[in-house]
């Protein structure tokens, strides 16, 4: 273990100096999460100087990764998920990955959290839950196998994992270099307690005392922190809670530009937080209501429900008031059928979102600018990825976390890796995020596909990234599980895992699909309940719930698009969402 460079008094320097202290050949994490707070003026001030050689670690890559990847500064990648969210798979990752250019290695999320807290504890290793079912953990470079003597279990013990820097964005620091975060914590704590040192960008510097007045928020003390600087607006373009909200249209162009251009961004004055986006973070969950955003067409009758409207409420029938549903990292259609369920018949019901960073929050109408502020105002407590993973996933509480697939096997195995393409190349997926762990940990293990066809649902996925290890009650809860049931929604069907056929079994048909149409589009041998009957039909209310109240902007329907109309698609979402928080911090109803 190395010495850490922090003190009781951490340094107040420029964005250039803190940058410089970045050196190059070293491993790097990077604070924030999704659009939030990622320290972007940093970032840039990094790839501007010619640092290379970085080993780049961290849960998520994303954004982040990409304006260093551009800038040729990585050497090495160790993550668990790099996606850039709404806007889909991120091309610079893709392009290193399917070339073999960079090395990469995937994580199980709980074994990195883990490495995070044996260096954090100056321990050696720590134990970690295996990922039964899953291959993961045959990919993580850091997990050995140590079997218990007493019960004769096998578990994982993952070595520490130091990091050299940390870069990071917050809210405020006081003059003593306290540091406040505000909202969701995502994986801050673990990495800063595993870095040798923390470089931090904040909004403003405040009086000593101060950050005492704030209200609820997050402080890491000052002698975990080596060097702070003041850089306002240091976020933009994602988020900082209270100042301002995500431009999700200025992401879009950044992202839009050809090879080279993410470079040329850099070199350029960085721009800043525009005066309704500053506005926007000051909104108070009462004051999102869904007229603002709903289409000029939504005012006509209403149609006959659509495939995503149908898959969204049978999707939001699967809660109750008891289930607690966590919203993973890039799920529109899950948040969605969450946020309706708690709005129509399961009030009681919890819903955590932004990665089980937002804990208990009200149901409200998903936007993109606001959602972030919505839920973090509502949420009944702001939790980081290593605590929610302790408290909840590894306590078996959380009951349904339904997440997207590329692949789905037989067994309700999943592959959200990589891809064989017609060429024989690959094609690189986000990853599996925390999936591998949690797939057993949730007490329902829910997988969605929205184009079913013989390419998604497979006789073998190329990569088990996930899937059910633990399936029977007995399994279940001798791990401390709740038991619970693995299920596949699909736009042809609804499957449920049958422990005595020893596959998934269709146990509803979507409506008006036929039962040879769905064995014609399934790459394994289909099976069918004999109660198998078709999926109730949405009710009125609960439909027009989804779609004045829950969802106008249709979020849902980004899942639902090919590529082609996706950019059409995303360019309406983007000026409706845009238009309505306009309306909503001018107070226009």
């Amino acid at each position: 273990m190395s010495a850490k460079l922090k003190s009781n008094r951490p340094a107040i320097e420029s964005l250039a100096q803190l940058a410089a202290r970045v050196a190059s050949n070293s491993r790097i994490s990077v604070g924030g999460h999704h659009f939030a707070r990622l320290p972007i003026a940093l970032l840039r001030e990094v790839a501007a100087r010619g640092t290379r050689g970085l080993n780049y670690f961290a849960w998520a890559g994303g954004l982040p990764l990409e304006l260093l990847l551009e800038a040729q500064a990585v050497e090495s990648i160790d993550i668990c998920f790099s996606s850039l969210d709404i806007f889909g798979l991120a091309p610079r990752f893709r392009e290193v990955a399917e070339t073999r250019r960079v090395p990469i290695r995937d994580w199980p999320a709980l074994a990195m959290i883990q490495g995070l807290r044996a260096s954090q504890q100056n321990l050696p290793f720590m134990p970690v839950q295996l990922p039964e079912g899953s291959t993961m953990i045959e990919r993580c470079p850091a997990v050995r196998f140590h079997r218990d003597t007493r019960t004769g279990d096998v578990i994982g013990l993952v070595d520490a994992q130091e990091i050299d820097t940390v870069l990071l964005h917050a809210t405020r620091a006081d003059r003593n270099g306290n540091v406040e975060i505000v909202g969701a914590k995502a994986l801050d704590l673990a990495i800063v307690g595993a870095a040798r040192q923390v470089l931090v960008t904040v909004e403003e510097i405040v009086p000593a005392g101060a950050l005492q007045q704030n209200g609820r928020q997050t402080i890491i003390t000052r002698n975990l922190v080596t060097a702070i600087a003041e850089v306002p607006g240091g976020a933009y373009p994602t988020s900082c809670l209270p100042f301002y909200v995500t431009d999700y249209r200025q992401i879009r162009e950044m992202l839009e530009g050809r090879q080279g251009e993410l470079v040329a961004a850099l070199k350029r004055p960085a721009g800043s937080p525009s005066a309704q986006l500053r506005a926007a973070a000051e909104i108070r969950p009462e004051q999102v209501v869904a007229a603002p955003f709903r289409s000029p067409a939504a005012s006509g009758p209403a149609g006959a429900p659509s495939i995503d409207e149908i898959m969204a409420i049978r999707i939001a029938r699967m809660l109750d008031d008891e289930s607690f549903a966590s919203a993973g990292a890039v799920s529109p259609l899950a948040n969605v059928a969450y946020r309706l369920a708690k709005a129509t018949h399961a009030p009681q019901a919890m819903i955590a979102t932004f990665s089980c960073g937002h804990v208990d929050i009200a149901p409200g109408v998903m936007t993109l600018s606001l959602v972030e502020a919505m839920d973090a105002g509502s949420a009944v407590a702001h939790c980081g990825g290593d605590d929610t993973y302790s408290t909840y996933y590894q306590a078996g509480l959380v009951t349904h976390e339904i997440i997207g697939a590329a692949q789905v096997g037989p067994r309700g195995e999943t592959n959200n890796l990589e891809l064989t393409k017609p060429s024989g190349g690959k094609l690189r997926l986000p990853g599996q995020g925390g999936m591998s762990d949690v797939a057993n940990m949730h007490k329902n293990y829910v997988v969605y596909v929205t184009r079913h066809s013989p390419a998604t649902l497979v006789k073998a996925v190329e990569t088990v990234s996930s899937a059910r290890g633990l399936a029977s009650r007995a399994e279940r809860e001798r791990a401390g599980y709740q038991p619970g049931d693995t299920w596949l929604v699909t736009n042809l069907a609804l499957f449920r895992y049958d422990e005595a056929a020893g596959q998934l079994v269709v146990v509803e048909t979507m409506p008006g699909v036929a039962k040879e149409t769905i064995v014609a589009e399934t790459g394994f041998k289909v099976a069918f309940a004999k109660s198998c009957r078709e999926v109730a039909a949405p009710d009125a209310e609960m439909l027009r719930v989804l779609r004045e109240e829950i969802d106008p902007l249709g979020l849902r329907r980004l899942e639902f698009v090919g590529a082609k109309e996706r950019g059409a698609l995303l360019d309406e979402i983007l000026a409706r969402d845009a238009e309505g928080t306009r309306r909503i911090v001018e107070g226009v109803q």
